[in-house]
């Protein structure tokens, strides 16, 4: 289905707030595809953009921050600023005040800031006024914690709506859903890692030598010896264990998704994908699918949505269980945003999936 220039060009800002999917075009025109059409958010050039599934911020031609929701393009500040989007959430620092975008509504988060990090439901960041660790979460600012000592915001675990922080007497914490909860305390030499995702994160105990899951509330030993490779999604978990098995873990309960050596595998919201003598598989809302009976080169994860390169060079999507060849021509670029799939082609055309069919500009 195609759409001229001339329709998009006249289009107006107005949506029905099904998020955005941000393009640049041939006339440098900065666009957003919503409900079919490709509709203006900037005709000037703009400076520099980031996006999530919900929103796009961006610095326009005269240097101002703007936001556009896929409803109203909103103006934020005219000042120099630093930026961080999530899917959901906009965070921004002129010099050390830290404000913040939530669902429309602006405020500030400390006057007083020097990092932060902006996740999908989450800001986590540092307040130097009183030296604390803080996190924005549900419309509310948490201390997590003072520290006394030389201390940097990248000895912090974020995942998207889980923390793990340690505090001045070495014990490590997770906050999550409003509350902290105490791990263990663990000297620089024994420190884990932690994997975080959402409402889900697991680490490798030092004490007790088990694999941990920390699970609605709940710390719980997923396997008695600790695990070479493992991560986290959106309510589980996957590990590879000693002999090179893949598992799933998910409230409460684990099965084998492979039995053999997966030569990679990876994890990111809802989705699970690995490959296995070159077949490439994929996990998702309770199904395993063989995808292709090759190893893609380029492929990206997110929510329930897998777009990888095709064996020609091209673009193919899995999105609600089918397989959808959006393109053959080569060097095409690709981003998911929700559940639908932009594809960039070298001559600055558009292709996007939308509801099991495709739409270009």
């Amino acid at each position: 289905m195609r759409y001229t220039f001339l329709l998009f060009l006249f289009a107006s800002l107005s949506s029905f707030g099904q998020g955005v999917i941000p393009v640049i075009d041939f006339n440098n025109f900065f666009l957003s595809y919503q409900n079919g059409f490709f509709r203006n958010i900037e005709v000037q050039p703009i400076k520099d953009y980031k996006s999530g599934d919900e929103l796009v911020a961006y610095i326009d031609t005269r240097g101002n921050l703007r936001l556009y929701d896929g409803t109203k393009r909103n103006d934020i500040t005219n000042l120099n600023v630093d930026y961080q989007v999530s899917d959901h959430l906009l965070g921004y620092k002129i010099g050390p005040t830290l404000n913040m975008w939530d669902q429309g509504k602006l405020s500030t988060l400390t006057y007083f800031a020097q990092d932060y990090i902006v996740k999908d439901s989450i800001i986590v960041f540092d307040d130097t006024r009183f030296n604390t660790l803080n996190v924005y979460w549900n419309d509310s600012s948490y201390m997590l914690t003072t520290y006394l000592r030389e201390w940097n915001i990248n000895s912090v675990f974020v995942g998207e709506n889980v923390v793990v922080f340690k505090d001045n007497g070495d014990m490590y914490k997770t906050f999550w859903n409003g509350n902290i909860y105490d791990i263990d305390v663990w000297n620089n030499r024994l420190s884990p890692s932690f994997k975080m995702g959402t409402d889900i994160m697991c680490f490798n105990d030092p004490t007790t030598q088990t694999f941990v899951v920390f699970d609605n509330g709940m710390f719980y030993d997923v396997e008695q010896l600790t695990m070479p490779k493992y991560k986290s999604g959106r309510n589980f978990i996957v590990y590879e264990d000693l002999g090179g098995n893949l598992w799933y873990y998910e409230n409460g309960d684990k099965f084998q998704l492979s039995n053999f050596s997966a030569d990679f595998w990876d994890v990111k919201d809802d989705i699970v994908v690995w490959s296995e003598s070159s077949y490439f598989f994929t996990y998702c809302n309770g199904e395993k699918t063989q995808i292709e009976n090759f190893t893609p080169t380029q492929f990206k994860i997110k929510n329930d949505v897998l777009v990888y390169q095709n064996i020609l060079g091209g673009v193919n999507a899995f999105v609600d269980n089918e397989i959808y060849e959006l393109t053959n021509l080569a060097d095409s670029q690709f981003e998911i945003f929700g559940n639908r799939v932009l594809v960039k082609m070298f001559n600055n055309s558009f292709i996007v999936l939308e509801n099991g069919k495709q739409y270009t500009n």
